[in-house]
């Protein structure tokens, strides 16, 4: 959709990922008259909406990992339901095609939104000036763009791109990005995955699923260390034990073709090593793309690291421009937290004020099972000397997870010794995205263990595990000994 609108604007959004197009939508939700600038190109080479998030992320990710978890469970677990299927296969294209059908369908419905918002949506690649203009470069002559627009506030919402290593050279052939990785055509025979952090993690359990040998090189001697570390071992012996080769503290020295072959040289402990593998992953982090974004002359202030400078009200340094999403610093490089800035700026800018807290934004790690976790950790807290108290109940106690095998993973609860106030929830099992949720509305309204074990859930449930982990903190959980 492209049109042909006047140049000044309420607001333009540059970006339409979930930071842009919620920040887009409020916008034009409360009356403002909003523009959005986006230069995503899918696969085939046209413009899509979304952003990294929808067409070479998250969204892509999940659709991929349900397919690979439902192929494993046919070859390795169907069985003890006492079903039998015989002569499963792959068809990796069908597999891609749902996830590319379930992809478009979302962008097509970000698009119905704007259309029926009347937001102003131009395919291009974006420049901020001074006095909030902002230069436009059409991403195709067929679909032309005005030279400039103008608005009263410019909100900066360009996202991330992965980070590229400087003696890895990524050729999306045989070493390639987290991008391409969603987009294979067949399942390597052996697969090396640099960083095994959120992206690497989320990519091991899809491809391994579908009968990778995979190899996870990470350069950090601590495995996940933003995660609770009682939580990250329990994520480390899970996936141990699916059959993943996680290699801590191997820094990658470098990465070369031989034949149809990639040869990964890494240091370690025991000194340089050398692994051979079909396909090399570059996962090792993203940047956010901030690279051209605005003109030297307007001053934009950013960090060593291309981040944006922005205040408690996503504010930069600029009069009327805003930065939100994986351009900033505040909270951690996810969808959701986009999706709040974005609808935070809007209201903002259109004279409505709140508050983001985030000390209660939650975190997510896709993989199987998954990883949540809301609030503080406990290494976080006794490194502040914050007296303490935890409560740990494992999912093997928990009826409804011993029914549908699905027993890996734990709990935990953190309160103040004193107080009883709620400091942090941490989960890793199934459903943990979805049982985290609770957690996160109970920290948003200060609750105590003691709130959450007196209220009352379904039995039997996954969330029961929470209520039976308020229990523990004070030794009284039903399921365990």
């Amino acid at each position: 959709m492209t049109t042909k609108p006047s140049s000044h604007y309420d607001a333009i959004v540059i970006g339409a990922g979930p930071a842009g197009y919620s920040c887009a939508i409020r916008a034009a939700q409360l009356g403002l008259k909003t523009a959005c600038i986006d230069s995503w190109r899918g696969q085939d080479g046209q413009h899509a909406l979304g952003g990294a998030h929808l067409n070479a992320g998250c969204v892509a990710s999940i659709a991929l990992l349900e397919s690979a978890k439902i192929f494993h469970q046919l070859q390795h677990g169907i069985a003890q339901h006492g079903i039998c299927a015989d002569n499963i296969r792959i068809d990796i294209a069908q597999m891609a095609a749902r996830k590319n059908v379930t992809i478009d369908r979302l962008g097509q419905a970000i698009d119905t939104l704007f259309k029926h918002h009347k937001i102003d949506l131009f395919p291009a690649r974006a420049k901020l000036f001074n006095n909030r203009q902002v230069a436009l470069t059409a991403l195709t002559s067929a679909k032309p763009v005005p030279a400039t627009l103008d608005a009263k506030h410019i909100v900066l919402a360009t996202g991330s791109s992965p980070l590229t290593l400087p003696h890895v050279q990524v050729d999306n052939e045989t070493i390639i990005d987290s991008f391409t990785a969603l987009n294979l055509t067949a399942v390597p025979k052996k697969l090396a995955i640099i960083g095994a952090g959120v992206i690497g993690l989320e990519l091991a359990g899809i491809w391994h699923r579908l009968g990778s040998e995979t190899v996870l090189l990470d350069a950090q001697e601590t495995f996940l260390p933003l995660v609770d570390q009682q939580i990250a071992r329990e994520a480390f012996c899970i996936y141990q034990q699916q059959g993943l080769d996680m290699r801590l503290g191997a820094r990658v020295t470098s990465a070369k073709h031989s034949g149809k072959k990639v040869i990964i040289e890494y240091k370690d402990q025991e000194g340089l090593q050398s692994l051979r593998t079909d396909k090399l992953i570059v996962a090792s982090g993203r940047k956010p793309n901030t690279e051209s974004l605005a003109d030297p002359e307007a001053n934009l202030f950013l960090d060593e690291n291309g981040y944006v400078h922005v205040d408690e009200n996503c504010r930069t340094n600029l009069p009327g421009v805003y930065a939100i999403g994986d351009l900033t610093l505040s909270g951690p490089m996810l969808a959701h937290k986009g999706i709040e800035e974005g609808r935070f700026v809007a209201e903002h800018i259109a004279g409505l004020h709140s508050e983001l807290n985030y000390a209660a934004m939650p975190s997510v790690i896709y993989t199987e099972p998954e990883i949540a976790w809301v609030g503080q950790t406990e290494q976080a807290l006794k490194a502040m000397g914050t007296p303490i108290k935890t409560g740990v109940f494992p999912f093997n106690a928990l009826p409804r997870a011993q029914a549908v095998g699905k027993t890996e993973g734990l709990v935990k609860i953190i309160t103040h010794a004193d107080t009883d106030s709620l400091l942090g929830v941490h989960t890793i099992g199934a459903d943990a995205s979805e049982i985290i949720a609770e957690a996160v509305l109970a920290l948003e309204f200060s609750a105590s263990s003691e709130d959450l074990a007196k209220t009352v859930h379904i039995y039997p449930t996954f969330s029961e595990a929470l209520h039976e982990a308020a229990f523990a903190l004070k030794k009284g959980a039903l399921y365990l000994p």
